[in-house]
């Protein structure tokens, strides 16, 4: 096992990231589900919506990669918001920031 996966503090944000997806999965159900019954779906509030969740859900997999041991840290945080993100990862899952000085899909 490595560090990562004894690190306290990336465990406790896995375990937020996880209560997090659960609510808003959620919340998403229930937002198509009282629409849906007032026949009045409004397929760009659900695809927000699903965007954010996405958004969580690709930092949830970031992080449990770095707990396994798959990935390690880049070294430095997302430049813009402060975000860990795995060495692989082209843009931040929390804003969407290039990372690792990639631009339209070369190293720089």
């Amino acid at each position: 096992m490595t560090d990562a996966a004894h690190d306290p503090a990336l465990i406790e944000r896995r375990d937020r990231l996880i209560e997090r997806f659960a609510v808003m999965q959620s919340d998403l159900g229930g937002l198509y589900y009282e629409m849906a019954i007032r026949d009045h779906v409004r397929h760009d509030v659900l695809a927000r919506k699903a965007a954010e969740l996405q958004r969580v859900e690709i930092e949830l997999a970031q992080v449990e990669r770095i707990l396994r041991g798959e990935d390690v840290l880049a070294g430095e945080p997302c430049p813009s918001c402060g975000t860990v993100s795995g060495r692989a990862d082209m843009f931040c899952a929390q804003c969407g920031h290039p990372l690792h000085g990639h631009t339209n899909g070369t190293a720089t």
